[in-house]
């Protein structure tokens, strides 16, 4: 699963990586949890261009009857993304790009877990392949959520943890965001581990541990 990452990249790069239109409104994250408002970058059919867009991380289906079950959809299975009810409709209709720049997976060693770093090799931003609803609350509130779609570990990030989230390649992206593909088939093939080669891990800080704690020094590494 994918239950930590990252988002300390300036604005004005991200807005240059992800070719946006303006410059975000962005706080550096060193720790950003479930539940929180994340960055995403997805495309309006009327206007068909990218756009850039803060959610809450964990999908609420329009069905729903409250806000609770986001805690348990802030990670979509590859597997299983286009047959389950919560992500069915969004991975046809309301496909986003996750904004990052690295993650977080946990190593059990004995009765503790020891938090691992995993970027890109260049350090440079990526995109998580993610999924949109929109859900009204009983009291007319509209809320915008999404969810990170997972997928097996590839052998950076293995030895940690067996899964990891679904990053894109940004050759991708145009086809992943195009919202006249509505058929799941036609996107999932790019549902699929990211090259070992290009990424990286390192150990950090058990500070990392607590959600309330978002500083750079939960992504410093540790001997």
């Amino acid at each position: 699963m994918c239950g930590r990452y990252t988002l300390n990249t300036s604005a004005k790069i991200i807005a240059e990586f992800f070719k946006l239109s303006a410059v975000p409104d962005i706080q550096p994250r060193y720790n950003i949890a479930p539940t929180q408002s994340v960055a995403t970058v997805k495309v309006e059919p009327e206007k068909m261009q990218r756009q850039f867009q803060f959610m809450r991380w964990g999908l609420i289906p329009s069905w729903a009857k409250d806000m609770k079950i986001g805690s348990h959809t802030i990670n979509a299975r590859s597997e299983t993304v286009a047959e389950k009810p919560a992500f069915r409709s969004a991975i046809k209709h309301r496909r986003c790009l996750i904004v990052a720049d690295g993650f977080y997976e946990w190593l059990p060693q004995g009765k503790k877990k020891q938090p691992y770093y995993f970027q890109m090799a260049n350090s440079e931003p990526f995109a998580f392949a993610g999924l949109w609803e929109n859900w009204e609350s009983p009291e007319g509130e509209n809320i915008v959520s999404c969810s990170i779609i997972t997928t097996a570990a590839n052998s950076t990030v293995q030895p940690v943890h067996d899964r990891m989230p679904v990053i894109l390649s940004d050759s991708d992206w145009q086809q992943w965001l195009d919202p006249s593909v509505k058929n799941a088939q036609e996107v999932l093939p790019l549902l699929k581990p990211y090259a070992s080669e290009a990424m990286k891990a390192k150990a950090v800080s058990a500070i990392v541990n607590s959600p309330i704690k978002d500083s750079p020094e939960c992504i410093q590494a540790i001997e």
